[in-house]
């Protein structure tokens, strides 16, 4: 019966492009287009984030971008999925702000995908956090979502509520990487309750776009606060060559 319902459905309600809804064969997918479009990454990346490098990986060793090098991660390794220009630029704006909750299925099966390589037994997924009045202004964060896709198609475990921001920081949009740091400085905090989980745990903290790496620095922060044994981070999408 279920299977009927379903074909019936198929018939009434044909998958579509996530991008531009052009016919596609399977639910959750890209059309041929989108996907070109699409720059997912692949081949050599940064270990500390996930930027893409030229050359070939090295046996044995990990290459971190100028970046990494020159900046004091508060986590040990970190992934991407794609970069944040052409269709991966669009999926994230309509996740983000057009209320497009059915991306995060995907998004979050190419993260786990992406983040293959640092995910370990026992990891605790958690997102990065919105305050409340952001949230409830937007009504979901696209992180938690992300988060959750993530660890349900890895197998491993999801605190949503791991961490929490104590107060609104505004868009980074437009800020120097300097005060991007400043404006994200002792925002993010364990909950009060559900921080306690972390404690001797490995966490994986989920964003939907690292720019600077503000953000998750002080989602790493506090999540070594509450007692995580190392950090890893994974964002949906990378931007690269800004300042």
């Amino acid at each position: 019966m279920a299977a009927v319902l379903q074909s019936i459905l198929r018939a009434v309600l044909p998958p579509q492009c996530l991008a531009c809804r052009a016919p596609v064969t399977e639910d959750w997918a890209l059309c041929p287009d989108c996907w070109r479009d699409t720059p997912f990454i692949a081949g050599l990346v940064c270990d500390g984030c996930g930027t893409p490098l030229p050359g070939e990986e090295p046996e044995g060793r990990r290459v971190l971008c100028d970046d990494c090098l020159a900046l004091a991660r508060p986590w040990a390794r970190g992934r991407a999925a794609m970069l944040y220009d052409g269709t991966a630029r669009k999926l994230v704006l309509a996740l983000k702000h057009g209320d497009r909750l059915d991306i995060a299925r995907p998004a979050g099966a190419w993260l786990a995908r992406a983040a293959a390589p640092i995910l370990v037994p026992g990891m605790l997924v958690a997102p990065v956090p919105l305050h409340w009045l952001r949230l409830l202004a937007r009504r979901h964060n696209q992180s938690a979502l992300l988060a959750a896709w993530l660890a349900r198609t890895a197998g491993l475990e999801h605190c949503p509520d791991l961490l929490v921001r104590t107060r609104p920081t505004g868009t980074q949009e437009g800020r120097s990487r300097a005060a991007r740091f400043a404006a994200l400085e002792g925002a993010i905090r364990p909950h009060p309750r559900r921080g306690a989980r972390a404690r001797g745990r490995h966490v994986l903290l989920v964003d939907d776009v690292m720019t600077s790496g503000a953000t998750l620095a002080a989602a790493a922060e506090a999540a070594r606060s509450a007692g995580a044994a190392e950090v890893s981070v994974a964002a949906l999408a990378r931007v690269t060559h800004r300042d």
